[in-house]
C-alpha cells in the first residue's frame, strides 16, 4: 500500500461535489454525514482587496464586511473559508454578529431581498501561504486548491465573494453534468 493509500484509509477524503457545496456549506455539514465544526471565526469590517471590490461593485478601498471561518472534520483542520460581502448592504443585520442566525449569511440576504439565485466558481490549485499552511497544519510540499465562489442575485448582482482554501490532500472535488 502507498502512502497516499495509507492517509486516505485514515482519512477518507471530503468530496466536495460542485453544485451541491453551497447548500451543504450552510449547514456545516462534512463528507458522507461526517459534521465539519467552525473552529474559529472572525467578522468585522476592513476594505475589500481590488479584484473582490470589483466582483462586488465596490469603489477600490471600500469596506467590506469580512466572515474568516475555519473548519475541522474529525479534529483536523481542512478547510479556510473568507467571505466579503458590501459593508453598507449588511451593516445593522446578523450577517456581522458571530452568529448569523438559522440557515447561515444566505438567509439574511435573502430576508434582505438580495438571496442568491445562482453561484459563479473559480477553481485553482496552489502552494499555501505561510499563514494558510499554519492554520490548516499542513505538511511541507502540501498544495491548497482555492475555491472563489461569487453569490449572484436575481437581477445579477453580486453579494458574496466566498474564498475557500482547501486542504488539496483531504479533498476530492467531484462534478457529475449532462453530456448534452
Amino acid at each position: 500500500m502507498s502512502g497516499d493509500d495509507a492517509i486516505e484509509q485514515e482519512f477518507p477524503p471530503i468530496r466536495r461535489r460542485g453544485i451541491q457545496w453551497p447548500a451543504a456549506d450552510e449547514r456545516g455539514a462534512g463528507a458522507e454525514g461526517r459534521e465539519a465544526a467552525v473552529d474559529s471565526l472572525s467578522v468585522g469590517d476592513e476594505a475589500a482587496p481590488a479584484d473582490v471590490a470589483a466582483a462586488l461593485g465596490l469603489a477600490e478601498g471600500a469596506p467590506a464586511c469580512v466572515r474568516r471561518r475555519r473548519y475541522l472534520l474529525d479534529g483536523r483542520p481542512v478547510l479556510l473559508a473568507t467571505s466579503y460581502l458590501d459593508a453598507a448592504l449588511v451593516a445593522g443585520t446578523p450577517v456581522t454578529e458571530p452568529d448569523s442566525g438559522p440557515g447561515g449569511i444566505h438567509a439574511r440576504l435573502d430576508e434582505l431581498g438580495l438571496g442568491p439565485a445562482r453561484f459563479r466558481e473559480e477553481i485553482r490549485a496552489r502552494m499555501p501561504s505561510p499563514e494558510e499552511a499554519d492554520r490548516l497544519g499542513l505538511a511541507a510540499g502540501t498544495p491548497v486548491v482555492l475555491v472563489r465562489r461569487t453569490a449572484f442575485t436575481d437581477d445579477g448582482r453580486a453579494v458574496e465573494v466566498d474564498e475557500m482554501v482547501l486542504d488539496a490532500s483531504a479533498h476530492a472535488l467531484e462534478y457529475e453534468f449532462d453530456a448534452s
